[in-house]
């Protein structure tokens, strides 16, 4: 089969198919997506080498239990040894021996084929299309923070960064009742954000009001750059929430002290409940379509990836055709 390969170098070539092993399925990728992750893996991050892409939507089409042949399914990323004492308190997204599709140990979505664990897979809704449906990881991590944390309705917060993480982590926490403001750089995108109903800043001259330090309860740092943390901590407030959702190569060097002297508290957050991402795309509770920048052919990956460097872009995908 075709697929975009990383070993020091993105190319296109040919690799042997998958083969489902016990209990997995193959399913044929229809669409999928190129995230901040996956750009920072062709910097190093996690050293991973073999087939990136993790968000993805397709068709299984060969599987053991004959009933999902044929399902439109989206997959959880995280593939678990189900037996450790992670897995056994329900957290095996930190299973000390896990593979993740694409980011480590597994081959990913950027191919015609894929093989995931039946267990990892959700089928998606007839209503919801390929061009949502291939948001659900990303979705599902961003509204991963109500799930780690309870936000009552009014509370003030900053998301940092208006890129593709940080549109869908405002609308998700805009629509848990939250008083959302998106902070970025880039025009466009803050006017798609104003677009939805959601209050932006781009900070410069006069912005001084909007974006005084400690002035928000919760900030979400969705920026994928080391120095977003420090302006993080430089806007919570005493005794708030920095959330960390960017994941990047670079280390990140900030100021322990603030975060001490403040008594903040600085929360990761990762992957989310795919079940709920799916529901919020039934609901059509967040948008995503307008997202989508362009599609590209797999045949035409690497340069997808180039792509995503304009200023103009914000959401690449990949189609097998």
């Amino acid at each position: 089969m075709r697929a975009l390969y990383f070993d020091g170098q993105l190319t296109l070539r040919d690799v042997p198919d998958p083969r489902p092993g016990p209990g997995e399925a193959l399913i044929r990728v229809r669409l999928a997506g190129i995230c901040g992750t996956d750009r920072q893996i062709l910097k190093g991050y996690s050293g991973f080498h073999g087939i990136p892409g993790h968000e993805f939507v397709g068709e299984v089409v060969q599987c053991d239990d004959r009933r999902w042949i044929g399902r439109r399914v989206v997959g959880e990323i995280n593939v678990t040894c189900g037996h450790c004492e992670w897995c056994r308190r329900g957290l095996g997204r930190h299973c000390s021996s896990r593979t993740v599709m694409g980011i480590i140990g597994r081959p990913g979505a950027f191919a015609e084929f894929v093989t995931l664990p039946v267990a990892n897979l959700h089928e998606v809704p007839n209503e919801v299309p390929d061009e949502e449906a291939v948001f659900v990881e990303p979705l599902a991590a961003a509204a991963e923070i109500l799930e780690q944390m309870p936000i009552a309705g009014g509370t003030r917060v900053a998301v940092l960064g208006a890129g593709r993480l940080g549109l869908l982590v405002a609308q998700v926490l805009r629509h848990a009742g939250a008083d959302v403001t998106v902070i970025g750089r880039s025009e466009w995108k803050l006017k798609l954000a104003q677009s939805w109903g959601l209050k932006t800043v781009r900070p410069g001259p006069g912005d001084e009001s909007k974006l005084a330090p400690r002035s928000f309860a919760v900030v979400v740092e969705a920026t994928s750059s080391p120095e977003g943390l420090e302006q993080a901590l430089q806007l919570v407030e005493p005794r708030g929430v920095v959330v960390m959702k960017s994941t990047f190569h670079e280390p990140a060097h900030f100021d322990t002290a603030n975060l001490v002297v403040n008594e903040i508290t600085l929360l990761g957050s990762r992957c989310g409940n795919f079940a709920t991402a799916i529901d919020l795309l039934r609901r059509d509770a967040v948008q995503v379509e307008a997202m989508i920048s362009r599609v590209f052919p797999l045949a035409q990956g690497v340069e997808a990836f180039r792509h995503l460097d304009c200023e103009s872009c914000l959401k690449v995908l990949l189609r097998n055709d």
